[in-house]
């Protein structure tokens, strides 16, 4: 009974996904009807059909892999530094004071004054990697640092009673309590690397990037380019995260049955 329940849900929840595109899509379409001009709101059935050709261009799967290696990089040395900054600092309180202006830095400034920044440093090859890495690294940090201050002290006295090693440690206090939090952590930054990261390459115009592919069609006027590419940047963007948060979460569950 609990699982036929479960599978109406589920198929409940589907048809709210599909309505709200079919709603989406319906308003797109009198929005294009109302401007009538295909230069400037193209229809869902003409970028539908530039879809179903651009993917067979020369090219096209090499401007995808360039882009997707480079921020998918950033994103897990962001992930990486974050994780380690983080647990420095729930370690060491000196490391928390000395990295948090570093921290609110990086969240204030704008990406745009970043990407113009880190232009005099390095190629524009290399900027979408170091700005993804930049977004995210703020994020998870926070989010590995809240982790620890939210501990239950009672737990952390009843370790030192125990006198657990630290890998137990890890295994049965550390990572159940991080889990929430990073899988939280992970949702918002992937996003946000992808939005960064393609911002840093339209700015850059890196050749052979995604965001080369954006900067061209705005010089020559193609809308409908641009609204085909920014829907295979949507694509990639959410079947990246819900793959790599479904390993996240599958890591974890296999840690908690060892």
């Amino acid at each position: 009974m609990g699982r036929a329940k479960e599978w109406v849900v589920q198929q409940k929840n589907l048809l709210q996904r599909i309505g709200a595109v079919a709603l989406a899509l319906a308003l797109w379409q009198l929005l294009a009807m109302a401007v009538g001009q295909q230069l400037l709101v193209p229809t869902p059935l003409s970028v539908l059909q530039r879809l179903g050709t651009i993917w067979r261009e020369d090219g096209f799967w090499s401007t995808i892999w360039f882009t997707f290696r480079k921020i998918v990089v950033g994103f897990l040395l962001g992930l990486g530094f974050g994780l380690g900054f983080g647990a420095l600092a729930g370690r060491f309180p000196l490391f928390e004071i000395l990295f948090r202006p570093w921290a609110v830095m990086i969240k204030s400034i704008p990406v745009a004054s970043f990407i113009i920044i880190c232009l005099i440093w390095m190629s524009s090859a290399r900027l979408s990697i170091f700005i993804s890495f930049l977004m995210v690294l703020p994020i998870i940090y926070s989010n590995v640092l809240q982790s620890i201050h939210s501990v239950d002290r009672q737990m952390l006295e009843a370790v030192k009673v125990f006198r657990l090693s630290w890998p137990k440690r890890v295994l049965y206090l550390w990572l159940p309590q991080l889990k929430p939090y990073l899988l939280s952590a992970c949702g918002v930054s992937l996003g946000i690397s992808w939005k960064a990261g393609i911002a840093a390459e339209i700015i850059g115009i890196p050749a052979g990037s995604i965001g080369r592919m954006f900067y061209d069609a705005k010089v020559y006027f193609n809308t409908v380019d641009l609204f085909a590419w920014t829907v295979i940047v949507v694509v990639i963007s959410v079947l990246f995260e819900k793959g790599f948060l479904a390993l996240l979460r599958a890591g974890f569950r296999k840690v908690e049955t060892l």
